[in-house]
């Protein structure tokens, strides 16, 4: 036991060395990896706000989780009643950014009625759309500029249907993918029509979003539930043993073990059969680049 802590606390040290001097190991997969899951993380990253790989995305989780593991093992003195909790710690990053990400995706969801009726103002009193794409990623809404924000250098280079194609590959939703088609047919088409277009959608978007606020809103109860339900039998289990006496004994035991085993199984698969269940209804692309062809 301690030569495992040992091996641990001198992996977590090394990582943390690592990326504290800013030369942190660089792990690769094998070629056999497929390209493919390389580009959903890397998407999924993007999305989220973040500046990283993901091999050092996850290098750093182990290393909290590392972390977590030799904290509760001098806790509770068992590796096993150790073992959930830091695995816990170990996916706390994925799923705070996976939060974030989701939150910046809805924002910008949100932010796309008001978005458009900026594009529709700003195209009545004469701009082109180029211009009024423009005028919305410097004055429209903060997630839209932030969405924008690299389309006015993009349409100077590579021209305005490139540009939005690429916020619509880094996006990967389908509302922007719905609104990108119709920004991409106006500005092929052009024509006094183009107002009335962009009013229409709006419009439609508005009503989406309604829906899906309402679906959200019914559900958060059950989700808040499923996560404390799953969380406070480990956090009893680690108080229980974090001094000498029957429960550590036992934990420690190899009937102990077998009983962690099986509630880290069991609590697992609730968690799973709730997260399935309380699933709020996923939109599927029907525009837009596919997650492999966004990473080629």
């Amino acid at each position: 036991m301690r030569l495992l802590a040992a091996l641990f606390a001198a992996v977590f040290v090394y990582l943390a060395v690592g990326f504290a001097i800013g030369y942190a190991p660089e792990i690769r997969w094998r070629a056999s990896q497929r390209s493919t899951d390389m580009s959903k993380r890397q998407l999924w990253l993007i999305q989220a706000g973040l500046n990283l790989s993901p091999v050092r995305f996850w290098a750093v989780s182990v290393a909290l989780g590392l972390l977590a593991l030799l904290l509760a093992s001098g806790i509770s003195q068992a590796f096993w009643v150790a073992l959930p909790p830091a695995v816990v710690v170990m996916l706390l990053p994925r799923w705070f950014y996976e939060r974030r990400r989701l939150q910046r995706l809805s924002a910008v969801k949100r932010a796309w009625p008001d978005g458009l009726r900026h594009l529709v103002a700003a195209v009545r009193s004469g701009l082109s759309l180029p211009l009024a794409l423009e005028d919305l990623a410097a004055n429209g809404p903060d997630a839209i500029q932030h969405a924008l924000a690299r389309f006015p250098t993009l349409a100077k280079v590579f021209g305005v249907p490139a540009a939005l194609e690429a916020v619509r590959d880094e996006l990967a939703d389908p509302t922007t993918d719905r609104v990108i088609e119709v920004l991409l047919v106006a500005h092929d088409r052009g024509g006094a029509i183009v107002p009335e277009i962009l009013q229409d959608l709006a419009d439609s978007t508005t009503r989406d979003l309604r829906t899906v606020e309402e679906i959200r809103s019914e559900s958060l109860e059950q989700r808040l539930s499923a996560r404390i339900v799953f969380a406070v039998p480990w956090l009893v289990l680690l108080l229980m043993t974090a001094r000498d006496g029957p429960y550590r004994m036992f934990y420690r035991s190899a009937g102990g073990t077998v009983v962690i085993l099986v509630g880290a199984v069991l609590s697992v698969l609730g968690w799973w059969a709730v997260s399935r269940l309380g699933r709020e209804p996923v939109e599927q692309r029907v525009f837009g680049s596919t997650v492999a062809e966004v990473g080629r």
